[in-house]
């Protein structure tokens, strides 16, 4: 089950952090269920939908959006450039509905444009970042983990495999999800990875 931190929110769409309660395992199938549209759809273990990453605007891929079931958008991913740097920050729904430009979080590649690292830092208060709360992203475009700021696994992507053992397609991978961690935030770093190894 997911937990939803914010239990007065009034809607799905007013709150994006729904921490996990036990280890989860997800399927991300990196396609998008509008027709024609760039992006992925991810399932529980039942083949109930989750979350839908969508891009509407096909000959831009600088704004995605994390949405839940319904469509609400959870989380807004921006692609930034500052000089020759190029970096992806995550925005709150509730924040970019109150024309609010606080990021939520960072990621920053740097080895610039080698994709097999990333630093994600958090963001307090809009614009301090959180020191004591960092995550980095490392490994390839199939098989990739998201550790924590003490070096603890909080999640992992791997090729997704048939219960026959077979591999399946680098277009189905499985997300492992650690407990207490906020989903629709890995999510986002997953889109994030694959976006920079050009998966979407």
């Amino acid at each position: 089950m997911f937990m939803e931190k914010n239990s007065t929110s009034s809607s799905s769409s007013s709150s994006s952090c729904f921490v996990t309660s036990t280890r989860r395992t997800l399927t991300v199938w990196m396609k998008s269920l509008v027709f024609n549209g760039n992006g992925c759809t991810v399932y529980d273990s039942s083949g109930n939908i989750v979350y839908r990453i969508d891009n509407y605007d096909q000959k831009l891929k600088n704004e995605f959006y994390l949405m839940d079931v319904h469509g609400n958008v959870l989380v807004t991913i921006l692609k930034k450039k500052l000089s020759v740097i190029k970096f992806w920050e995550g925005y709150k729904s509730t924040e970019l509905e109150g024309r609010i430009n606080k990021p939520w979080f960072q990621v920053k590649n740097p080895r610039l444009f080698k994709g097999d690292h990333c630093e994600v830092l958090l963001i307090k208060d809009g614009n301090n970042i959180d020191l004591e709360n960092s995550y980095k992203i490392a490994g390839n475009a199939t098989a990739f983990k998201i550790i924590n700021e003490a070096e603890e696994l909080v999640a992992e992507v791997k090729q997704k495999q048939s219960v026959s053992g077979i591999t399946l397609g680098e277009d189905v991978m499985t997300l492992m999800v650690e407990e207490n961690v906020d989903l629709s935030f890995i999510m986002s770093l997953v889109v994030i990875y694959c976006l920079i190894h050009h998966k979407m």
